[in-house]
Order: structure tokens, then C-alpha cells, then sequence
């Protein structure tokens, strides 16, 4: 399992799984298993750190190179 910041960004921002799900266009189940450390595609981790009103640049911070799938 892979390590990110998913959570730690989220809760920095306020938002709850669900709207961050919302507004990443994924479900809430997604972002729960991606915190939880199970690795995911690069599109949803694409939509995720949009979601989170963040530049793809800051991909690196939310999630290491090893939580890709």
C-alpha cells in the first residue's frame, strides 16, 4: 500500500469525502480506499487533485510516484 496526503489536503481545505467525490467526478468509496493507501489510475488522481483546487504540479505532494497504479 502506498503512502499520499489525500486526507491532510482534504481536511486542510474543509471538504468531506463526499463533496471532494463530487467535485472530483469519482465516488466517495474512491476517495476513502485512496486515503486508506490503495493506489489509483492517473486519471482519477488527475480529477482528484483538481478537485481539490489544486495544480497538477502539486501532484508530489498529495501523492508519491509509488501510489500509481
Amino acid at each position: 500500500m502506498g503512502q499520499n496526503n489525500l486526507k491532510k489536503f482534504r481536511e486542510e481545505i474543509m471538504l468531506s469525502k463526499a463533496e471532494l467525490a463530487r467535485k472530483a467526478k469519482v465516488s466517495s468509496i474512491t476517495i476513502g480506499r485512496i486515503e486508506d493507501g490503495m493506489p489509483c489510475r492517473l486519471e482519477t488522481m488527475r480529477k482528484i487533485i483538481k478537485g481539490l483546487g489544486k495544480d497538477l504540479a502539486d501532484r508530489d505532494e498529495i501523492f508519491p510516484d509509488d501510489s500509481i497504479e
